[in-house]
């Protein structure tokens, strides 16, 4: 029978003998288990020991063997404290190779490549098309059963090496699909709660025209890959990437002697890096090696960074304030405050601090509306931290200390120097001599470990030394002013945490208006009670339970604009009424927003509703009037009252009696023109409840203006008009 070739990168027919050296990173030496004569390679951590792939002959009734006089890759199990090694399940041995293989978090699923037709006809197991795919099976008892193909398995291209992520979120694998970058690209699968997505390509940071294979995945995330595109020392070599912002990072070589000139690849480790298992091919087959790490190599490290605690704050503008009654107060939770739209402002070091912007009263310094309010969580950076002199001179000691590392709920396992002139150390606290004047990059690894979840990571980070032989230049570079705090807006920090976000701004709504409160209260409060009694007849009282705070909300006024309602405010303030505030309130009932929109389209301004000084309406009084027919008609149970306002100019009493007429005119008209006078209410207010002040004609303008108010909606069983 034609053996089936399996893809060219899990063959090795030609390498030369091995080596032996070591450096100071990591320690290598054959497992115990592996042979001379067979080859052992792909290992995986599984219960107490090892699964790997072998082509030791396990069957010896039948075996057929590959084109290099060689038995068929299977999935082998070796106990690694006996080095005793068996088969791994009969029932996911095939005729043909089998493996590698990788396993779900609590062992009881196994995914492993072997050929897509291995029980069919001879022509089918034979045939091109006859490629690698990933399989699953699941445990039950002590027998591998339910094997399953992935959807993805195609039989024109092999799809070989899967590797589970700890989470089980992600299944990566490498392939030869002809759509990839090279031979063989690393891909992965995400996992959709019932079934694995599509495959994505890890893109050219990791991929080469070369081949890349043998994926394997750490508990922080980190993948290692074999691969013989990137540069390395030869053949394959293992390689180091992380994911970061949805972007996989420049990948790292693994120093020698886990590299070597020979291939390289299928390594696996303990979650701190300390110990593991590589396969190469060093001798006269492919063997199985241990390594152990002597001092922690730095695959990625960032710049030492400053806490930042200066920012910038700035109120966006859109609800506009009249600077001339009210200013913006900001309120930054630790004691200070600051005026304007767009302040600075320094915190003395990390915590928690309840940030408001307030528009408060010139006059009395009592807040008249609250624009946002959030609680800031300012947080030092979770970063190596390396404490130590900028400078010294060639032959001085620089004391290094990592002590002040900050990693809250997290525990710091060890640390690892690099000075950045060759020469390495392990240690909380280390003293180094530079031999040589220059610009060093002191490096700072830790490994750490959240208590909470056990995930351990790898952290660096770098801060530059300048080494001198000259006093006099040290000198004059210890002399350099500090470089200025420069604050950053306060939302764009990425170690600042909000929550409990109120912003009236970002919650502008064309169906927004404004209301002036004079009390709020957990229980309904009494007509008769002191605090509702003293109110001016001039303003409409109204009442109303919010159901989200469970609290009474008693407010007089609304209006559409915030400035509107300062006049009243402040008039009420006056009265004794000093928990009087604005509040924003969402229109929901289709009949206001409709009054509301009327009177964006039309305006309020009753110079354009009436004759200059007069109750005879204008043209475009009657154009508003016929639209309110029909809105009226369109609500038959509604009552509506129509106020008219004036300005100062007059006197009080022909102020009162001008509105009144006005507000007459139009019940006039829409009763003429069939509403029911019953649902009408016309109400003049003359010049005692302005929004703006009297001084200019602009404000006077805006004075003379004209209101609809809802008195009554409810369904009714007599007439509608």
């Amino acid at each position: 029978m034609k053996i089936i070739k399996i893809a060219a990168f899990l063959i090795f027919l030609s390498f030369t003998p091995y080596i032996c050296g070591q450096t100071d990173t990591y320690s290598v030496s054959v497992a115990g288990f592996s042979s001379n004569t067979n080859d052992e390679f792909s290992p995986v951590y599984y219960k107490n020991g090892l699964v790997f792939c072998s082509n030791r002959n396990w069957n010896l009734l039948r075996n057929y063997q590959t084109a290099d006089n060689k038995g068929l890759l299977k999935i082998n199990y070796v106990d690694t404290i006996t080095n005793k090694v068996k088969l791994f399940s009969r029932n996911l041995s095939t005729r043909y190779n089998d493996g590698p293989a990788s396993f779900s978090k609590n062992g009881d699923t196994i995914y492993f490549s072997r050929n897509l037709k291995v029980d069919g006809v001879a022509e089918q197991e034979i045939s091109p098309r006859n490629k690698l795919g990933i399989f699953t099976a699941t445990l039950e008892g002590n027998e591998w059963v339910k094997i399953l193909d992935l959807r993805f398995n195609n039989e024109y291209y092999n799809i070989t090496t899967p590797f589970i992520s700890p989470d089980g979120k992600r299944l990566f694998f490498a392939s030869d699909n002809p759509s990839g970058i090279g031979g063989t690209d690393i891909y992965y699968c995400n996992w959709k709660g019932d079934y694995w997505d599509e495959p994505v390509n890890l893109g050219p940071a990791v991929n080469t025209t070369g081949n890349e294979s043998y994926p394997f995945v750490n508990s922080e995330g980190g993948l290692f890959f074999a691969s013989d595109g990137h540069p390395g020392l030869g053949g394959k070599d293992i390689f180091y990437t992380k994911e970061v912002n949805g972007k996989w990072l420049p990948p790292v070589h693994l120093d020698p002697p886990v590299n070597s000139k020979y291939d390289d690849f299928g390594l696996i480790a303990d979650s701190v890096m300390r110990n593991g298992y590589f396969s190469s091919k060093r001798g006269s087959s492919v063997d199985i090696f241990k390594f152990r790490t002597n001092i922690n190599q730095l695959f990625y490290c960032d710049k030492q960074r400053v806490n930042q605690y200066c920012f910038k704050f700035t109120d966006e503008g859109k609800i506009q304030v009249d600077s001339r009654y009210v200013q913006l107060v900001w309120n930054f939770g630790d004691g200070e405050t600051a005026t304007g739209q767009n302040v600075e402002h320094c915190y003395k070091g990390p915590g928690k601090y309840p940030v408001r912007l307030d528009v408060t009263d010139k006059k009395t310094g009592e807040v008249y509306f609250s624009k946002l309010s959030y609680n800031l969580e300012l947080r030092d950076i979770e970063q190596p931290v390396i404490t130590s002199i900028s400078s010294a001179m060639v032959g001085q000691p620089v004391n290094l200390d990592g002590l002040a590392s900050h990693f809250p709920g997290s525990e710091i396992l060890n640390y690892t120097w690099y000075f950045g002139d060759g020469s390495r150390a392990k240690g909380e606290k280390q003293s180094h001599v530079f031999l040589e004047k220059g610009d060093y990059d002191v490096k700072l690894g830790l490994m750490v470990r959240d208590t909470k979840t056990g995930v351990i990571r790898q952290a660096c980070a770098i801060k530059p030394v300048r080494i001198f032989s000259d006093k006099n230049e040290k000198a004059a570079f210890d002399k350099r002013p500090p470089e200025p705090v420069v604050p950053v807006n306060v939302f764009e920090y990425d170690h600042i945490r909000t929550s409990g976000m109120y912003s009236a701004e970002k919650n502008l709504n064309p169906d927004m208006v404004y209301r002036l409160e004079i009390a709020r209260s957990r229980r309904r409060l009494s007509p008769d009670e002191e605090i509702l009694k003293k109110i001016p007849g001039k303003f409409n009282l109204k009442e109303e339970f919010i159901p989200d705070e469970r609290i009474y909300s008693y407010t007089v006024m609304e209006e559409m604009n915030l400035m509107d309602l300062y006049p009243s405010y402040s008039e009420l303030s006056g009265l004794g009424y000093s928990d009087a505030r604005v509040i924003t309130h969402l229109v929901t009932d289709p009949a206001t927003k409709e009054l509301l929109n009327l009177k964006r389209i039309f305006g309020t301004n009753t110079d354009a509703f009436f004759t200059a000084n007069g109750s005879n309406l204008s043209s475009s009084g009657t154009q508003l009037l016929d639209l309110l027919l029909g809105f009226m008609s369109k609500y038959p149970a509604l009552k509506l009252e129509i106020e008219c306002h004036s300005d100062n100019q007059g006197t009080p009493s022909s102020s009162l009696a001008l509105t009144q007429k006005r507000a007459e005119a139009m019940i006039s008209y829409l009763v003429a023109n069939g509403i029911s006078g019953q649902r009408l209410r016309a109400k003049g207010i003359g010049g005692v409840r302005p929004i703006a002040p009297n001084y200019q004609e602009s404000d006077r303008k805006r004075n003379r203006r004209i209101d609809f108010r809802i008195i009554e909606n409810r369904p009714s069983s007599g007439s509608t008009n």
